[in-house]
């Protein structure tokens, strides 16, 4: 048990620090709308990664598709991660928080993470395998192994979320601005990458 705890500790702390479109989105959405929104952000994984992880095990069964249905993903993730880069970018000053931003950052959140082939190469390539193999030896290594995961996956996006927060004071005017326009062309960077990949996956390039 002590192996599949320590697994899913490496790999859920490797992915919750890797740059990428959550990761990012974490930032931008702690800076707009305080450390509460960029927890929200951090969280999504808990939503989209059910889902993910069945469809995961369905296409293990079904792999004539899996490429096309990889790249489908990452084309509509590329269109939507654009449009939170250049959301970013036209930032003018901190907004005025409404009442429902939690609720915004969470939906972005969700959605980023779902149109991310990331998670679906994880759960199809490591994850699920690994998670079978340890069931195979206790069911409680199989909880070790995806809760050790989530645990380090989450957590680490919310210590970011907490840094920046507690930073949140110094990049006001300008220096926000700035801040905000270079996250923008971070998310825009991911976008190239994301649509790359689709495009990797149906064979066009």
């Amino acid at each position: 048990m002590l192996a599949y705890l320590f697994s899913g500790t490496v790999f859920g702390l490797s992915a919750g620090l890797a740059p990428g479109p959550l990761l990012t989105l974490v930032i931008t959405e702690t800076l707009r709308g305080g450390l509460k929104a960029g927890i929200r952000v951090a969280l999504a994984p808990l939503i989209t990664d059910v889902p993910i992880v069945l469809l995961t095990l369905f296409v293990i069964s079904k792999l004539t598709h899996f490429e096309e249905v990889l790249g489908l993903i990452s084309i509509f993730g590329a269109v939507f991660v654009a449009y939170l880069g250049y959301e970013s970018m036209c930032t003018k000053e901190i907004p005025v928080l409404a009442g429902d931003t939690d609720l915004q950052s969470l939906r972005k959140g969700v959605i980023t993470n779902f149109l991310n082939p990331h998670p679906y190469l994880f759960w199809f390539s490591v994850g699920s395998p690994m998670a079978v193999k340890a069931y195979s030896t206790s069911v409680l290594s199989a909880v070790a192994f995806v809760c050790s995961f989530y645990v380090l996956l989450v957590g680490a996006k919310i210590i970011l979320a907490v840094l920046i927060s507690t930073s949140r004071s110094l990049l006001l005017g300008k220096a926000y601005q700035y801040t905000m326009k270079i996250l923008g062309m971070l998310l825009l960077f991911f976008a190239g990458f994301l649509l790359w990949d689709g495009l990797g996956f149906l064979g066009l390039c």
